[in-house]
């Protein structure tokens, strides 16, 4: 790979998003394109949620390990 084919993205700037940005706006126009920022939304909302309830799933199994195993008769002796 050539060294100026790495660094490319890297020199889009301001200007060029901007230009990306208007490109896709007229493409699309503003209706479709605001249907898929919510869409995108929803998306990482859903991300989130999941990542988070694999957590708590993952917290409550080891949680469920460390359960206290010591026998009836020795928890008194504390």
């Amino acid at each position: 790979m050539r060294p100026w084919e790495t660094n490319m993205l890297n020199n889009i700037g301001i200007p060029g998003l901007l230009l990306i940005a208007v490109v896709v706006l007229v493409l699309f126009g503003r209706g479709k394109v605001s249907s898929l920022m919510g869409e995108v939304g929803k998306g990482i909302t859903a991300f989130k949620k999941g990542v988070k309830d694999g957590s708590d799933e993952i917290e409550k199994a080891s949680a469920e390990k460390a359960r206290d195993v010591t026998p009836e008769d020795e928890k008194d002796k504390a």
